[in-house]
């Protein structure tokens, strides 16, 4: 179905666009010190689960039409941007709480379902991804092993659990690092403030990038 040579170039490239940290490993991260490991393994699971959405999506057709809608890439770029942005706002607005609420280890934590949720909206409008999946996967299909699309989704299913692998990693270290750093009410605020402020950080980047493009 895949060819060896275009399978083995799809995991190099996919690894190097995985290990360069994006939105989803720094919003992995700022979870997994906010929240400790299981919140960011959720995340991830969620982020992942996102990626695997948008890769589906760009292999049914929607590649065609960013490379042809510069207008339609730059507004999911900004929907992406725009959504971290309230996420950090969020987390500075509510990090005294937030903070008070990790002490205790389970009270105001997030559901489940809420963790994965989140995860999932930052992962489906990543715009890293995005880019990746539209401009770059077309490039590894080999026409001469029968159907394109079918390709390009096992390209998607493939990136996706390497995605998993790779920001479940960052997300167990960051969790730990915040077991390590949870002593006191006055850092676990500024561990909040901190990831609040990667989140706004990262998303004017995005926003910015997005109208400067």
């Amino acid at each position: 179905m895949i060819g060896g040579s275009h399978l083995v170039d799809f995991l190099l490239a996919s690894m190097l666009i995985i290990i360069v940290p994006g939105p989803s490993v720094l919003f992995t991260l700022a979870r997994g010190v906010a929240w400790g490991r299981a919140v960011a393994v959720l995340t991830v699971l969620g982020n992942s689960l996102g990626t695997l959405l948008l890769s589906m999506v760009i292999a049914l057709g929607l590649g065609p039409l960013l490379s042809r809608s510069h207008t339609f890439s730059v507004v999911l770029q900004l929907a992406g941007g725009c959504y971290l942005l309230w996420l950090g706002y969020e987390a500075l607005r509510h990090r005294h709480e937030h903070a008070k609420a990790m002490a205790s280890r389970e009270a105001m934590r997030p559901s489940n379902m809420h963790i994965v949720r989140q995860g999932f909206t930052v992962g489906v409008l990543n715009p890293k991804s995005l880019v990746f999946f539209a401009a770059v996967f077309p490039h590894f299909v080999d026409t001469t092993k029968g159907n394109d699309t079918l390709q390009l989704v096992i390209f998607g299913c493939i990136f996706s659990v390497m995605a998993f692998c790779s920001d479940g990693t960052w997300g167990l270290i960051a969790g730990t690092a915040r077991e390590w750093l949870s002593g006191s009410a006055s850092r676990l605020v500024a561990l909040r403030t901190v990831g609040g402020c990667v989140m706004c950080a990262l998303g004017t980047l995005i926003v910015v990038s997005a109208l400067s493009s």
